[in-house]
């Protein structure tokens, strides 16, 4: 009894997600689309060759990926992805997952390691989300300029920050400017920040691809494709 009310509300909840991610398509059509994965995805769940969405309505143009996370790990599926990626004449971007109890320098260099980003691919990308349990927000914003200066002094180009509205409003705002932003927002709105220059938006989690066997989650850079590679390596 209980179950079938708590499958009749998911139901429900998923019709009005799947109404808003319909908005938002369709609002921002004349933008650039993209998704973003991880280990989380199976390999043999994407078929490379044929994304798309809004019934085939628009193309999916880039695809960020997980790379790194903390001092010394490795997306066991970071390898395969970034090479299929290419052959598929996606735009590929390389993201960290940034631990904020560790060593900045040690998780700079787990990233520069790890990915060999060339021409035409997106530039680094810090994914920051989570508060330290053993540092002072100086130093752990202190830490994070660390990663970042590391990592933009090898390519030369400010990494884009990846990471909630909330979580920018409430720890990042103010600390650490000029860095191209992209936000995750899954409430129901229109835009991810009133107040804020953002780059790149990740809409939704429970992205429908065509081509992907499971829901991803999907983005928009505010801007066409040719404006888009203002954000990548020359």
């Amino acid at each position: 009894m209980h179950f079938h009310k708590h499958t009749e509300q998911n139901l429900k909840n998923s019709k009005t997600e799947a109404a808003r991610i319909e908005k938002i398509i369709t609002e921002y059509n004349d933008k650039t689309f993209g998704f973003d994965i991880s280990h989380y995805q199976k390999k043999e769940d994407i078929k490379w060759d044929s994304l798309t969405i809004a019934n085939d309505g628009i193309n999916l143009e880039f695809v960020v990926m997980r790379a790194t996370m903390g001092k010394k790990k490795k997306d066991k599926h970071f390898d395969e992805f970034w090479e299929k990626a290419k052959e598929n004449k996606l735009i590929r971007g390389a993201y960290h997952f940034y631990r904020a109890d560790e060593d900045p320098v040690m998780q700079a260099n787990n990233y520069l390691k790890s990915v060999k980003l060339e021409n035409g691919d997106l530039r680094p990308v810090l994914d920051i989300e989570r508060v330290p349990r053993r540092k002072s927000h100086e130093k752990f914003i202190e830490d994070l300029k660390v990663w970042l200066k590391i990592v933009e002094e090898k390519y030369g180009k400010k990494p884009i920050i990846y990471t909630y509205y909330h979580y920018y409003k409430d720890y990042l705002k103010g600390e650490i400017n000029d860095y191209p932003l992209w936000l995750a927002n899954y409430n129901d709105v229109m835009i991810p920040s009133p107040e804020d220059d953002w780059k790149m938006w990740q809409f939704t989690e429970n992205g429908i691809v065509k081509g992907i066997n499971t829901k991803v989650d999907l983005n928009i850079y505010n801007g066409n494709l040719w404006s888009f590679k203002s954000l990548t390596l020359d």
